[in-house]
């Protein structure tokens, strides 16, 4: 029973914990005005939704198939990887095109963040485990939580810089880019691998078919994310980023390949 609880509300417990010590530690910042609290401050604020929502979609799958040290170590590598790619493939675009349109930042990045959920599948593949697209998905979800948080800890950085220690455009940065990171990065990786998962685990021509269109729409969305600046347009992309990823989910919970052999198991 309890067990159950909290694969159900193990979020709600997540989200909690994490506001309650970022809030503590919030106010010894401004009570002390000590800077060595702001790192703690970042992590928590770039971390602690993003964590909450990982936590929401590992519980919707219907069973705790992958273990929480691969989830941490996707979220940790997946996140430190995609960045370090996205990075130095758009770093090298923007010095030779002079300019970099939006449609290219969302190709270049929602490929990076697949790298090491590739690396996980291809692990899976060779230990002969069973592949659900439910763990790709959550995988994913993973991999794209790394990469928003450790964006937004550079946001947020960089709105503490050029505010001159301003910690209000510090709070005001974490707030806006944590709670629409389950929206943005989490979700559309979380699809993409999602798609992977199942074309691994039943190859077919329309599986294929889907992980194309998947990965299509997800950077679609990451464009138009990027490209309007209305918060209008953010409501109803967050709407359809993730309606999709909950209509994925409900699909993949109905998917049953011969074997019982626990993913990642082992």
């Amino acid at each position: 029973m309890m067990r159950e609880w909290f694969r159900r509300l193990g979020w709600v417990a997540v989200l909690v914990i994490g506001l309650a010590l970022y809030l503590l530690v919030l106010r010894t910042l401004v009570k002390t005005q000590n800077p060595n609290l702001v790192p703690a401050l970042i992590l928590l604020g770039a971390s602690t939704v993003p964590a909450a929502f990982l936590t929401f979609a590992q519980a919707r799958t219907g069973q705790w198939q992958v273990p929480a040290s691969v989830l941490l170590l996707t979220a940790f590598f997946g996140g430190v990887v995609g960045l370090i790619v996205a990075g130095t493939l758009e770093f090298d675009a923007l010095h030779d095109l002079g300019t970099l349109p939006m449609l290219f930042v969302a190709l270049i990045e929602e490929t990076a963040k697949l790298i090491v959920p590739v690396i996980v599948l291809l692990t899976v593949i060779v230990r002969h485990k069973r592949r659900l697209p439910s763990d790709g998905l959550v995988i994913g979800v993973a991999s794209g939580m790394g990469f928003a948080a450790l964006e937004t800890m550079g946001y947020a950085f960089t709105a503490l810089l050029s505010s001159n220690g301003n910690v209000g455009a510090l709070e005001e940065t974490l707030l806006v880019r944590g709670l629409t990171s389950p929206a943005g990065h989490t979700a559309w990786t979380g699809l993409t691998c999602g798609a992977l998962w199942m074309l691994a685990s039943a190859p077919s021509v329309r599986n294929g078919l889907i992980f194309l269109g998947t990965f299509a729409g997800a950077v679609a969305l990451h464009t138009a994310w990027d490209s309007f600046g209305s918060v209008v347009a953010y409501v109803i992309l967050a709407i359809i980023s993730l309606g999709w990823l909950v209509l994925r989910l409900r699909k993949y919970r109905a998917f049953h390949p011969a074997g019982r052999v626990p993913v990642l198991a082992g």
